[in-house]
């Protein structure tokens, strides 16, 4: 009986021990932002790294996010709507084409030739892509405080 009892007491004991939390569990929220900050400077230095018409494009988006950001955009929605977002890429699809038009007419090349070597399709979800990467970024960013959605 006596056996019993030292059993049932030392599995208590163990079971205490087990809620006690160390000091560095206690209060695991520093811990969260700091691990959110080196992600965060993670992808700014490999953003770095980017070709440079990758980070020209880049530009172009962020510009054009800027503008949206505002609460209730359909950026902060919790399910973007697709044909919104394509239609997004199309005007800074579009305003890349102006660009590089303009470009190539101070370069005094033919626009047009320069305009029909690219394949604009690919360059189209390369920025779709860039586009909905950025919009993350936007709706992760924690510049107020708090989530955005």
């Amino acid at each position: 009986m006596l056996s019993v009892y030292c059993d049932v007491h030392q599995m208590e004991n163990c079971m205490n021990q087990s809620r006690i939390l160390p000091f560095y569990m206690a209060y695991p929220l520093p811990l969260y932002y700091q691990e959110e900050d080196t992600v965060t400077r993670d992808l700014e230095y490999l953003q770095q790294m980017y070709p440079l018409e990758a980070k020209k494009y880049q530009k172009i988006i962020a510009e054009t996010l800027d503008r949206l950001d505002y609460e209730g955009s359909m950026i902060y929605d919790e399910y973007p709507d697709r044909w919104q977002i394509y239609r997004l890429t199309q005007v800074i699809v579009d305003k890349i084409r102006k660009m590089e038009q303009e470009e190539n007419v101070q370069e005094e090349v033919t626009s047009a030739q320069a305009v029909q070597e690219k394949d604009w399709d690919r360059i189209s979800e390369f920025v779709q892509v860039l586009l909905c990467y950025e919009i993350y970024r936007k709706r992760h960013s924690n510049r107020n405080g708090i989530l955005k959605f």
